[in-house]
């Protein structure tokens, strides 16, 4: 694939935070990271997108023409060609032109895609994926996303819907998850299911440290550095809830593993960049009897991603590169 030499910004858009980053053949130049304010609606996100990518390019002093391109990783359904993003719920979106908006203000040439295809794009790319030609990528933070690299390139599907993963079911019937469907990996395995599952065990009872972060509202705030010091002092719930989800994404990787035999397998998200090799270590161990081939099982390896929080700005800034081409 041809590519352009230059400068490139990548936004990673969050619910909370816009962080915007000026990079250069896989290494940040320059960021800014400033607060999303989605409550205020899509026009405030907007100019927020905006004024973090101007303040990015003031850091530089960038001259006209040393931005190439500018891509967002936005959280939802995005389509490609146009840059429309038609649902982001963490957001409160429904079909905003966002690439059309910013392009106008910018005046340079600006893409959207999906943020999880984006952290994918970023790990393959500079990250854990280097040098390979299959892939997919697990994250799991407040959900779970995926990203799927085939030939090197983003696998979109037909209708751009491809990658999610996270819905994919592995109990029947199961626990209902947040998109309205029973027996989601996501609904298991994600740290707000964790949290979840948390709460209803201590509802009903259960003994644990855990208890003490419940709020006056009575409801359960657990950041993936507290899953970590809880399972740091052998905290019993803790541990179950956490094998159950290591068991739920081992059977997630085992059956993208049959499906696609991919080169590796790179997780992701805030729960894994806490937690480390330690929590995939389990995750190796169950996946393995369920592949169907197991004839050279360890080729395929599962690796922790490496660009941690950068994922998401070093993977639109190579998405901007690609897409600046075609």
């Amino acid at each position: 694939m041809g590519t352009i030499d230059g400068i490139f910004i990548g936004v990673d858009l969050g619910g909370t935070n816009i962080e915007a980053a000026a990079v250069q053949d896989g290494q940040i130049l320059a960021s800014k990271k400033i607060k999303t304010r989605a409550a205020k609606g899509a026009e405030v996100v907007i100019n927020r997108i905006e004024k973090a990518s101007r303040a990015v390019m003031d850091k530089l002093d960038a001259q006209p023409g040393e931005i190439q391109a500018l891509c967002i990783g936005a959280p939802g359904a995005v389509e490609l060609e146009t840059g429309v993003v038609n649902s982001a719920p963490n957001l409160g979106w429904k079909d905003v032109p966002l690439a059309a908006q910013l392009q106008k203000r910018l005046g340079i040439p600006v893409f959207v895609d999906n943020d999880v295809n984006v952290g994918t794009a970023g790990e393959f790319t500079y990250g854990a994926g280097q040098g390979e030609e299959h892939m997919v990528g697990i994250f799991v933070g407040t959900g779970i996303g995926g990203g799927v690299i085939i030939n090197g390139q983003i696998h979109y599907g037909g209708r751009g819907a491809a990658g999610e993963i996270g819905h994919m079911v592995v109990v029947p019937n199961g626990r209902v998850c947040g998109c309205g469907k029973r027996g989601c990996v996501e609904a298991y395995a994600s740290k707000a299911a964790m949290i979840k599952i948390i709460q209803e065990e201590l509802e009903q009872g259960r003994k644990s440290a855990l208890a003490g972060l419940v709020n006056k509202k009575g409801i359960l705030r657990l950041s993936s550095s507290q899953i970590g010091d809880a399972l740091a002092a052998g905290d019993e719930l803790m541990i179950e809830v956490l094998q159950d989800a290591q068991f739920y994404l081992a059977l997630l990787t085992a059956n993208l593993v049959n499906l696609l035999d991919p080169d590796l397998i790179v997780f992701g998200g805030g729960v894994v960049e806490q937690l480390g090799d330690s929590f995939l270590e389990p995750i190796r161990d169950k996946a393995v009897p369920y592949y169907l081939q197991q004839a050279d099982a360890q080729r395929i390896r599962i690796l922790p991603g490496t660009l941690g929080d950068h994922a998401g700005t070093i993977g639109a800034a190579v998405i901007a590169q690609r897409r600046l081409v075609l």
